[in-house]
């Protein structure tokens, strides 16, 4: 089967499971969100997605499961991007008008904030309190311990399973 032959085919079993259960998709995805829009960004995004995985419209044997899944994520990652722009901008509001920086600046940092969220996604919470205090507070890992009332070579075990993190979500 040639390569085009294939995609088409691919892309008829995504039009397929849209046709039966994008409704039914946004109206769950609303009910979760409690917002129309909301839902019906996350719906487009979950068959953009589906799209984008070649085979895996084909070998579903639960769609709507499948379906919610991955929905389930995209909706997470969506509320944790603007949990972080808030705070962001709540913090940007607080510079002095010459030093704020420039829209365009501004995008680039929400991403990279947004990037570095999700490469430190899954590790403990406290390495990863630990991790920010000595990466973006430029805290030593003594003082790290003392404000978090925790043991020197707690920190350092926390920070060594950071760095061991950050290095395999970045390098597999």
């Amino acid at each position: 089967m040639t390569r085009s032959l294939a995609r088409a085919q691919h892309h008829e079993h995504v039009r397929i499971l849209y046709v039966d259960h994008h409704h039914w998709l946004v109206a769950w995805l609303r009910r979760k969100l409690g917002c129309g829009h909301d839902a019906a960004d996350v719906a487009q995004d979950t068959f953009h997605r589906l799209l984008a995985a070649p085979a895996a419209a084909e070998q579903l044997r639960e769609p709507r499961a499948y379906l919610t899944t991955l929905a389930h994520g995209l909706a997470v990652d969506r509320i944790r991007r603007r949990r972080l722009e808030r705070a962001y901008l709540e913090e940007l509001a607080q510079w002095p008008e010459p030093e704020a920086p420039s829209p365009e600046t501004r995008a680039i940092l929400l991403e990279t904030l947004c990037r570095v969220d999700r490469m430190l996604d899954g590790l403990n919470p406290r390495a990863k309190t630990a991790f920010l205090m000595s990466r973006l507070d430029g805290m030593s890992y003594p003082d790290i311990a003392r404000s978090l009332g925790m043991s020197l070579s707690s920190i350092e075990k926390y920070m060594a399973a950071a760095i061991r993190h950050c290095y395999e979500a970045r390098h597999g």
